[in-house]
């Protein structure tokens, strides 16, 4: 079992050096027992498989996998749209300030043409 959890990524990395033809014996450190137990305790008590645990370590660590696993989330309405942060505001502000400027202003007598307006 302990192999297992090692090949998903629920066990802190080995320190030691393979011994003898390539064996690992692994001596566990009382921090190393302690990430163990409270790997054991998020899976007893939200009722989860150690590879559940595993995604969910991924989702957290790889941007790319939050991204998309969110906007499912979103799609299917179990999340709430992620709220807008202060520079997606500012981007929005400047891209409408933008367009105003690209559209053609009109003056009395008709558009006012790009050199004219400065």
């Amino acid at each position: 079992m302990l192999r297992y959890r090692e090949a998903l990524g629920l066990m802190p990395p080995t320190k030691e050096q393979p011994t003898g033809r390539g064996h690992r014996h692994r001596r566990f450190s009382e921090d190393d027992l302690d990430a163990v137990a409270a790997g054991l305790e998020l899976e007893r008590a939200y009722g989860i498989p150690p590879t559940a645990l595993a995604f969910a370590l991924r989702v957290l660590a790889e941007p790319a996998i939050l991204g998309r696993i969110r906007a499912f989330g979103e799609r299917v309405g179990r999340l709430a749209p992620a709220p807008a942060r202060a520079m997606d505001f500012e981007k929005q502000k400047a891209l409408r300030l933008l367009q105003r400027r690209e559209q053609p202003r009109q003056g009395p007598a008709g558009p006012v043409p790009p050199a004219a307006r400065r």
